[in-house]
């Protein structure tokens, strides 16, 4: 089981989010009082693409073991400056298969549907930090880790400390990608 290390949301397309006591879950929105709330895609590159499009990135998650990391090679990463909704630890978020549900405080189910991609927003937040949560590894596939996205299918109020379990999708094992 993992747990809610801190919560965040913006009314404004910030880069970082603003660090929040509890927010609010709203299934097929998002959370409640942020930008990218709604069932309609809400990033502005991809609402300039397409504004038709679902929105498969209602809530953005992060482990704070990732943050653990970046701080280890220099870079100083607070919970929300990535912009995340969700700061999580104790779960390796990367690793989970699309449409996994996680169970977040007493009610709350959000649904996986992949991978944050790290955009060049992250070097003009801190220079040289995109490097780091988007690279090549020894096989030379990309890996990214910037955090996870995910639906809201039942929603419920979250707040820090909460815990979170994890519910494993049928059929065989499906990696995330970038949504």
């Amino acid at each position: 089981m993992g747990l809610v290390i801190a919560l965040h949301r913006s009314e404004r397309h910030d880069f970082s989010k603003q660090t929040v006591d509890e927010i609010e879950l709203v299934a097929g929105v998002g959370v409640a009082g942020d930008v990218h709330a709604g069932p309609r895609v809400q990033h502005r590159s991809r609402v300039a693409a397409d504004p038709g499009q679902p929105n498969l990135r209602q809530v953005h998650l992060i482990a704070s073991e990732v943050l653990d990391a970046l701080a280890e090679a220099g870079f100083a990463v607070a919970p929300g400056d990535l912009g995340e909704n969700v700061t999580t630890r104790g779960i390796d978020l990367h690793a989970l298969g699309v449409g996994s549900i996680l169970r977040i405080g007493q009610q709350a189910l959000v649904a996986v549907t992949g991978l944050r991609n790290p955009c060049t927003q992250i070097d003009a937040f801190r220079s040289g930090l995109l490097k780091h949560v988007s690279y090549r590894d020894d096989a030379g596939e990309l890996v990214r880790r910037a955090g996870i996205m995910g639906v809201v299918v039942l929603g419920g109020v979250v707040r820090g400390g909460d815990g979170i379990e994890i519910g494993r999708p049928p059929g065989p094992h499906r990696p995330l990608d970038r949504v």
